[in-house]
């Protein structure tokens, strides 16, 4: 037996479309409500209540794409989501009316909520091993690539063209996202290692719900998803009303966060891989990492900096080491809970699965505003609570995880067979007591 790297045919096609589809998100997400109003002509506050009530409504389709993903493919489902983010952009500048604007927002919102859950299904059914984590690692990389050069095109083209580009600005989101959809076409699903389950048997949702290992890697990643919105919610409000700091510091710490995750992140991926870290004591460390992020926070809000320099110079290191949190737990946690799902049901598992970061982004502004409100320090305290629990969570439950979840197995090839394969595991493919 000769041991071999597991590839992924068209391994490049996924991260590239990631990073088309990043600057098509990148183009409106940084100032959404500017973005809207513009694009379709109604106020602020219109505009801000169709958007937070179309987008709770939007979760609904969770459910439905991880049926859909488990009878059609995820890749065939990615092209519908596709489809109609296409159509939803290209229609925007023409939704006028308040009627218009919510039916589009609606059906867009719809597939934005949906769109994670298939892409991580697609990189289940593509990559095996250590591959997901390498292909998860670059997606994620470029796909961060692609929001800050969608969020500076988009800068560029409304600089130049007026309140007419975020029209522009539409349309050319519309485009990207038709190009990703053709970018993923090289993609193909590999042969399943797992028997196909007797029909009827934990159909359907059921089987989510009654297992409980997964439920456990699911409300782990609740509690870290709290902390991943503390980087939009939470950092701008600290930042002016807890320091007293200038508003230019929290364009800087997205700023930093977006490069390091674009430039460092397929290199901080690989050297976890090559440390042969389990993925739960990866996502554990990451936790950490945030966790100690959030501890020199409260100690700059206690000491609260006057030179803006000396706080700049703080802020940077904290969002450093906050982002090198976020580079090793993203990874391990997304493709934890990827491999821990059967593949014949892997499209409701990463519904459920997104469920949580959902409910996360729902919760968070009004968590985080209340506490803030109590004290600056309030909401970092808390948070460094939730990481610590998160990762007490994954290595408690890693032991009732299938093994090739917890870590990729060895890839063997067989002389003269041509064909890759997974290692034997000890223990069974999924464990659900």
């Amino acid at each position: 037996m000769g041991r071999k790297h597991e590839r992924v045919a068209g391994e490049w096609a996924l991260p590239v479309a990631a990073a088309v589809n990043g600057i098509g998100t990148g183009m409106y997400v940084p100032f959404t409500l500017v973005f809207f109003h513009y694009v379709t002509g109604l106020s602020f506050a219109v505009v801000g209540a169709v958007l937070t009530i179309t987008g709770l409504a939007g979760l609904g389709a969770l459910p439905a794409a991880g049926a859909a993903i488990d009878r059609y493919g995820a890749k065939r489902v990615l092209y519908a989501l596709y489809g109609v983010r296409v159509a939803g952009f290209a229609l925007y500048p023409f939704a006028q009316s308040l009627a218009a604007f919510a039916a589009v927002a609606l059906v867009t919102a719809a597939a934005d909520r949906a769109f994670p859950a298939v892409n991580q299904s697609l990189i289940g059914e593509v990559a095996r091993g250590e591959g997901r984590d390498r292909l998860q690692a670059a997606t994620r990389a470029l796909q961060n690539g692609g929001n800050g050069a969608g969020a500076l095109l988009a800068t560029l083209v409304i600089a130049l063209a007026g309140p007419a580009g975020y029209t522009y600005a539409a349309w050319g989101n519309a485009l990207s996202f038709a190009l990703a959809a053709l970018l993923v076409r090289p993609l193909k699903p590999v042969r399943s290692t797992e028997p196909a389950p007797a029909r009827g048997a934990g159909a359907g949702y059921r089987l989510v719900l009654t297992d409980r290992p997964f439920l456990v890697v699911t409300g782990a990643n609740f509690l870290n998803a709290l902390s991943y919105s503390a980087l939009s919610v939470l950092f701008p409000l600290f930042i002016v009303q807890s320091l007293n700091g200038p508003a230019v510091l929290t364009g800087s710490a997205f700023t930093v966060n977006t490069v390091l995750c674009a430039v460092a992140g397929v290199y901080v991926g690989s050297r976890v891989r090559r440390a042969g870290a389990r993925r739960t004591r990866a996502a554990g460390l990451g936790g950490a990492l945030f966790a100690a992020a959030f501890a020199a926070n409260i100690v700059l809000g206690t000491l609260r900096p006057q030179d803006d320099t000396v706080l700049g110079a703080a802020l940077v290191g904290v969002v450093v080491l906050y982002t090198l949190g976020e580079l090793i737990h993203s990874p391990a946690a997304e493709v934890l809970a990827v491999s821990a799902a059967p593949e014949a049901v892997r499209g409701r598992y990463m519904a459920a699965y997104q469920m949580s970061w959902s409910l996360a982004k729902a919760v968070a502004p009004s968590l985080f505003t209340t506490l803030l409100a109590l004290d600056g320090r309030a909401p970092w305290a808390v948070l460094i609570v939730t990481s610590a629990l998160a990762a007490a969570l994954l290595i408690r439950v890693e032991r009732r995880l299938p093994a090739e979840a917890v870590r990729p197995l060895p890839l063997t090839v067989a002389r003269g067979a041509g064909q890759t394969q997974p290692a034997q595991p000890a223990e069974p493919a999924h464990a659900t007591a």
